[in-house]
């Protein structure tokens, strides 16, 4: 039986909401496991069409996040050059915690984009609920997540799934400020 959220409830997701960042800076310290999967199982509680939960959650040990971080080297490395690719690794290699989020594919393209929404909503339930527990995220969704060999590295198929993301996790060293646009700037009403 749902209960109806009390206001002190309302005012804490509000929190939650609106103090949430993303995270560039980490300290060394890796979140305890059992935290992560605290905040996957709020994930796993998001909105999804006809319930077809189409995420999954992959832990990369530090084997698998060293091969993807020198994936990405060699993408900067083409890219920027051998001095950009260098502290492009020694940076990722800092990362505390890393997760890889994807989503089933779908041959039919409405079920697919509602599927990868749904994966974008777990992924905020996620982020949110870490936040509160003092764990910052950085969703990552640059080049290497869209490589054909980020999926080889990781024993992904691609024709199976789709990356939503790399994510990295862990106690912030820094929380940026931010600023959003007047909701005027962004609330219309069409007649």
């Amino acid at each position: 039986m749902s209960q109806t959220p009390s206001p002190s409830g309302a005012a804490a997701v509000a929190s939650a909401i609106r103090e949430r960042r993303t995270i560039h800076e980490f300290r060394p310290q890796i979140p305890s496991r059992d935290l992560v999967l605290e905040a996957i199982e709020h994930a796993r509680w998001a909105p999804n069409h006809h319930r077809t939960e189409p995420w999954h959650f992959y832990f990369l040990a530090p084997e698998a996040a060293q091969r993807i971080s020198e994936l990405n080297a060699e993408l900067e490395r083409a890219k920027q050059g051998e001095q950009a690719a260098a502290s492009k690794l020694q940076r990722w290699m800092t990362m505390p915690g890393w997760l890889v989020i994807t989503c089933e594919r779908n041959a039919d393209e409405i079920r697919e984009r509602e599927d990868f929404a749904a994966c974008c909503c777990a992924v905020q339930n996620f982020m949110l609920y870490l936040w509160t527990q003092g764990v910052g995220v950085k969703w990552a969704t640059g080049a290497v997540t869209r490589d054909p060999n980020f999926y080889s590295t990781l024993g992904l198929d691609a024709s199976v799934c789709r990356v939503v993301g790399l994510f990295w996790y862990g106690y912030p060293a820094v929380v940026p400020e931010q600023t959003r646009k007047p909701l005027a700037a962004i609330v219309s009403e069409l007649s």
